[in-house]
């Protein structure tokens, strides 16, 4: 198939999501689920693709799993992917499955590379033999810059991913802008923090893990040394983003091909933050184990976002102790809904 230019039809975004068919990727993860329950409240029509049946994901815990319509499938496999655009006339694409997990990646490389590059790809290939596709929205990551010298990451920075999973976003936020610039695909690239929020069941990441234990009464684990500089981003206003993305690309307001970085521009120590969390939890006296002992990890890193509150209007709304409060909540809920079962 040769190169094919497409028209992108302007959409008002007031209109944009109503009864509009839109595929959701990894939405049983902690930002699929949220940005499923958001695409459900505007009114669209949405397909999610699923490969593994995570009982206790919030998506599928709530009761809008009934108004969904789920495919069980591998975002690898060519052949589903075009099923579902086609079947269900996807107009809209939120490309979010991914191994996700830094310590993953380094024990086994090889299935991050699969799921992360190859799955990209996968899905752009689909999308680019659709001809109904409008938008689709990649998620790559802070992490696709690797460790450089130079602070914060600006989006002309150049993709210098090292370790495992740095790489694989490295490589697919590099296949959308190749197929953007090659075939025309409708791409845009999203690069954000490191996102927490409620729901997310990974209990090896920062947030979820010191909330546990510190609702638990027990000390938090902090595997590297707490020093290492981090940007949070709240998983509404990641939510955010990413539907704004889509929406001025709809309304011809952005590229294909560009990217932006959505963080908070408050970068903060890995332990500063743990502390936080304690307080949030009502444990302040509490204090963290440090063990040192996390490997292949960017020393420091944070986003610069000027670029998206400049072209799409988008900042982030929620304070880390607000997101943190709503976060603390909702686990709180969790856990003793888990103990009384």
């Amino acid at each position: 198939m040769g190169q094919r230019r497409r028209t992108l039809e302007s959409v008002a975004v007031t209109d944009l999501w109503r009864d509009r068919p839109t595929l959701v990727t990894g939405a049983t993860g902690l930002l699929g689920s949220w940005l499923v329950r958001e695409l459900q409240a505007r009114g669209a029509a949405v397909v999610c693709l699923v490969r593994d049946w995570v009982g206790s994901s919030d998506l599928l815990q709530s009761d809008g799993r009934a108004q969904v319509t789920l495919i069980r499938g591998d975002v690898r496999s060519q052949s589903t992917v075009e099923r579902a655009l086609g079947e269900y006339e996807i107009a809209t694409v939120f490309h979010l499955a991914a191994q996700a997990v830094v310590g993953v990646a380094n024990r086994n490389p090889v299935s991050t590379f699969d799921s992360n590059i190859r799955g990209t790809w996968t899905v752009l290939e689909a999308c680019r033999r659709s001809p109904l596709v409008r938008q689709i929205v990649v998620a790559s990551s802070d992490k696709a810059y690797g460790s450089l010298a130079t602070l914060p990451y600006r989006e002309d920075t150049a993709l210098h991913g090292r370790y495992p999973y740095d790489v694989s976003k490295s490589c697919a936020d590099l296949i959308a802008q190749s197929y953007a610039a090659t075939y025309d695909v409708p791409v845009v690239i999203s690069r954000c923090a490191n996102l927490y929020g409620a729901g997310d069941l990974n209990w090896n990441r920062l947030v979820p893990g010191t909330i546990r234990s510190a609702l638990r009464g027990e000390r938090p684990v902090i595997r590297s040394d707490g020093r290492r500089l981090r940007d949070y981003l709240y998983v509404e206003d990641a939510v955010s983003a990413y539907l704004t993305l889509a929406e001025q690309q709809a309304a011809q307001r952005v590229e294909p091909g560009t990217a932006f970085n959505f963080g908070h521009r408050q970068p903060v120590s890995v332990l500063a933050f743990v502390e936080r969390i304690l307080s949030a939890c009502g444990q302040p006296d509490l204090v963290p184990e440090i063990r040192a002992e996390a490997v292949n990890e960017i020393p420091e890193q944070y986003l610069d976002p000027s670029k998206a509150a400049a072209l799409l209007g988008w900042e982030a709304r929620h304070s880390h102790d607000e997101g943190l409060m709503r976060t603390v909540d909702w686990y709180r809920t969790f856990l003793a809904d888990l103990v009384s079962r």
